[in-house]
């Protein structure tokens, strides 16, 4: 499904990713754990085509990254990616329904199908009832359910970046898992970057990132 071979990305004299190389199968559900500063969010920018690499090659269903001009990259995130990010991205003027189906708008799904889908992401998340709450009324790991939701309405490939950041150990579990089983459930990859090996644990695979490059851990 994803193929990183070689992967090398530069900011000025500075070597953020070194030759990184890395395969995730349909269905894989893959950590790469790494501290804070060393290149995990530059990685997620680079598969996703929103940061050109100095040097590799990136490919999602056998297609090249970098050879996309801007508007085939934006349709390909568009149609087979789906997002969770640390500080949430809810848009404040949307309710939980809203939100939730914005990627589904965007992909033309007609509006029926697309508040079925919306509010059923909604319910599986744990947020039955609260499809009218505007994000103001949410609290913070409810808010992230709310993202895990949108990024999960017909994703081929989910990038989590440090999702848990923002979240009390409680709620954090609570979310952890929740990615993990709706992602199985919907037969999407999905790579999380973290700092942290706890986070981690419940993933099928775990890399560690460092200024070496990426190795497997056990």
């Amino acid at each position: 499904m994803l193929e990183l071979t070689d992967v090398t990305k530069r900011f000025g004299s500075r070597v953020v990713l070194q030759a990184v190389s890395l395969q995730v199968a349909s269905g894989e559900y893959v950590a790469v754990i790494g501290e804070s500063g060393i290149g995990k969010s530059t990685l997620l920018n680079i598969i996703a085509g929103l940061e050109p690499a100095d040097a590799g090659s990136v490919r999602v269903d056998g297609v090249e990254i970098g050879a996309l001009d801007d508007d085939a990259a934006t349709r390909l995130r568009r149609d087979r990616f789906g997002f969770v990010f640390q500080a949430f991205h809810v848009l404040p003027h949307l309710t939980v329904l809203q939100n939730v189906g914005l990627p589904l708008l965007l992909q033309g799904v007609a509006q029926t199908a697309l508040e079925r889908r919306a509010a059923a992401l909604v319910a599986a998340v744990g947020l039955a009832g609260r499809e009218a709450s505007a994000p103001r009324e949410l609290s913070g790991g409810e808010l992230q359910r709310v993202a895990i939701a949108r990024a999960l309405g017909d994703p081929k490939l989910v990038l989590a970046d440090e999702p848990t950041g923002n979240l009390d150990p409680e709620n954090a579990r609570h979310v952890l898992e929740l990615l993990r089983v709706q992602v199985k459930e919907r037969g999407a990859s999905a790579i999380l970057v973290t700092h942290s090996e706890a986070a981690a644990a419940g993933c099928d695979r775990r890399y560690r990132l460092s200024v070496e490059g990426l190795r497997p851990l056990a």
